[in-house]
């Protein structure tokens, strides 16, 4: 999958000035630039990882295939390393299946239907321990919990994306970055999505009357929105907001590759770990994380709020 013509490159410089130097199972690169040796563990999620990779491939293997996810205490019972390094593990590999933004956007096609709808990823008052309700819960209903917005193409993909709030504004600036102009949108009465009929052929239901009104509905997007939060009360029982948007990533991606087999999704999987290497320090906060909204940083405070 690294090399599919079978000739060694350099990850640096992609040169084929190599030599295989097997007293430390490395390759050399001969083009004189600082970091010349390398494996084939180099520049991907596996980088620097002590943990062998029938191991690692195991785990890729139950994270892809699994549909309600694997929690890192499975991935600590079945592969005989410590739950940290499961939790390491399963973000790594997360962060390998992140797609990003998509080649062609939602609804390019003629007579595409796309569906938007937002929901509320937060636990239940009633089943924190004392001193994390003190600390978490400040209000009543969607108060204190995170607001994930939520696209589907029926009949394609689904992307989402954590935001900060339900206003217009917000709300509107994703629609438009990800769906194209003209396509079919269908959504409910929420007022911040009023004002899209300029753009799109949008059409809305109003869910204190009916759920269905003939081809308006957001039920394909509310059933992923069922299974999302499957996984998080089966599965992962507790995500912290600074992590949601990986766990989106992998219930997303599943979803988008759910017509495939089991062994089609793990080699597309592998095939998305060059790249995309993630620290320790990353994953907890003390270095730089990607970008993730207005979300706050459990290390490091609340992130500022663009001007």
């Amino acid at each position: 999958l690294r090399w599919p013509d079978g000739v060694v490159r350099c990850p640096h410089c992609h040169s084929e000035r190599v030599r295989w130097m097997a007293s430390v199972k490395r390759w050399k690169c001969y083009e004189g630039h600082p970091q010349p040796q390398f494996s084939l563990k180099t520049g991907t999620i596996f980088e620097e990882s002590p943990i062998h990779l029938s191991k690692w491939l195991a785990a890729v293997w139950m994270i892809v295939n699994c549909k309600n996810g694997i929690s890192s205490y499975e991935i600590h019972r079945e592969l005989g390393v410590t739950q940290k390094t499961g939790w390491f593990m399963g973000h790594r590999i997360r962060a390998a299946i992140h797609q990003g933004s998509f080649e062609t956007m939602l609804g390019g096609d003629d007579g595409s239907e796309v569906e938007v709808d937002e929901t509320f990823i937060g636990g239940k008052a009633r089943n924190m321990h004392s001193d994390v309700r003190a600390r978490r819960i400040t209000g009543r209903g969607p108060t204190d919990k995170t607001v994930v917005l939520g696209m589907l193409e029926r009949g394609g993909v689904v992307t989402t994306e954590v935001v900060c709030d339900r206003k217009k504004r917000t709300l509107q600036r994703e629609v438009r970055s990800t769906v194209a102009a003209g396509a079919a949108l269908y959504s409910d009465d929420l007022a911040s999505y009023q004002g899209l009929q300029k753009d799109y052929a949008h059409q809305t239901v109003n869910h204190a009357i009916q759920y269905v009104d003939g081809r308006v509905h957001t039920n394909t997007m509310e059933n992923f929105w069922s299974l999302l939060k499957r996984c998080i009360n089966g599965t992962w029982v507790s995500v912290e907001p600074f992590h949601l948007y990986r766990y989106l990533d992998e219930q997303a991606w599943r979803w988008n590759q759910r017509k495939l087999t089991n062994a089609e999704r793990f080699v597309n999987a592998v095939r998305g770990i060059f790249g995309k290497r993630l620290t320790y320090d990353e994953l907890r906060g003390r270095a730089k994380p990607p970008s993730m909204g207005c979300l706050p940083s459990p290390r490091r405070g609340p992130k500022p709020k663009p001007a």
